[in-house]
């Protein structure tokens, strides 16, 4: 494994060590990025909590939007073999969904069990690509965005609104369903289309039967908030600094927390692919990233170090998003043995541990 210390090459016992140095020199650290396997989460929570800093995954945004709308009034949801299997109507919102092959394979089936079985699917979208290459039903978003989209059609199925308006007639196709599923991605609707979603999908269950499956964002989210839940009770967005963990999703966003100059270190955790952020070497940063990685290399970070990517040289425990649940990927392509393979949990576990020799805990 690679690594090296303001630019230069470095053996892993020496980026550690100067790593351990950079946080124990800080005073209000952050750890953000958090897209890896969970062994690599939970180091990644015990190395906050004995530096007293923050966490802030890069998947926010999206956990955020959907965990606004499962606060404020829970969510009806399902999976996506169910859907496969019962749904008779299916509502896909916005573009993301059509994303690679969710859709064709719901397409290519048709109800086999419950009360549409044997029945005909209706595919049914709303502000999507209107892809020609499966049959649906395209209903356009209003240009206020699918938010507001979403408000309208809500309002047609409560009937608050009436006319002949084309919401109108997808309220009809949605309340005609013996088992409907509404897909979407909780980034691309946002925290409001969340919850008018989910609001929609509580007014069709007063007469039929409906269903949301929400699309896991590619960053190890989901698996991010069930660590947290069970290791702190809190969302992923906590900090550490008053000797207990405190949820606060405003506080703890670690790109507001770096632009408002409250952060003066920050580790970003990136063993699987995440999307590079703009304050990466604003400050003194760590960067624990895959191998082979765009970021792997010198100037990303005034210490970089690189581990084995999960499920492909390594393995670890991941979301599943075919089952939506956490489940072991063996290593794809081990190309070198456990041995001589670092993993980020391992990595993170002896920067703790040469923090804990200097003395530094919150």
């Amino acid at each position: 494994m690679a690594a090296w210390v303001k630019g230069g090459a470095a053996d892993i016992g020496a980026a550690v060590e100067a790593a351990a140095d950079l946080l124990a020199a800080s005073r209000v650290p952050v750890l953000a990025g958090l897209s890896a396997e969970v062994s690599a989460l939970r180091a990644a929570y015990r190395l906050a909590e004995t530096l007293g800093a923050s966490l802030d995954p890069v998947s926010g945004p999206s956990v955020y939007a959907e965990l606004g709308a499962l606060s404020a009034g829970g969510a009806m949801s399902t999976t996506r073999a169910e859907t496969i299997g019962r749904a008779d109507v299916v509502l896909i919102v916005g573009n993301r969904p059509w994303d690679g092959e969710l859709i064709a394979e719901i397409a290519a089936a048709a109800p086999s069990r419950g009360r549409a079985a044997g029945s005909e699917r209706a595919l049914l979208s709303l502000g999507g690509p209107q892809n020609g290459a499966i049959r649906h039903v395209a209903y356009a978003a209003e240009s206020g965005g699918l938010a507001i989209s979403l408000g309208h059609l809500r309002a047609f199925a409560k009937g608050h609104l009436a006319g002949e308006a084309a919401f109108a007639d997808l309220a009809k196709r949605l309340f005609a369903a013996q088992y409907g599923v509404i897909i979407y991605d909780p980034e691309e609707v946002g925290e409001l289309g969340a919850e008018m979603l989910q609001g929609l999908i509580r007014d069709l269950n007063e007469s039929t039967r409906f269903f949301a499956l929400t699309l896991a964002d590619p960053f190890q989210g989901r698996a991010a908030v069930q660590l947290s839940a069970w290791t702190t009770g809190q969302a992923p967005r906590v900090g550490f600094g008053r000797h207990q963990p405190e949820h606060d999703s405003w506080r703890f966003d670690s790109a507001r927390q770096i632009a408002a100059g409250e952060a003066d270190a920050a580790l970003w955790l990136a063993s699987l692919p995440a999307p590079r952020p703009a304050w990466l070497g604003s400050l003194p940063t760590i960067a624990i990233v895959g191998e082979g990685s765009q970021e792997a290399a010198g100037e990303t970070a005034e210490v970089v170090i690189t581990v084995g990517v999960p499920g492909q040289s390594v393995g670890g425990a991941l979301w599943n998003d075919r089952r939506g649940v956490i489940a072991y990927a063996e290593a794809s392509d081990p190309s070198k043995t456990q041995a001589e393979t670092e993993t980020a949990a391992g990595v993170l576990t002896r920067i703790r541990d040469r923090l804990i020799e200097k003395g530094v805990s919150c």
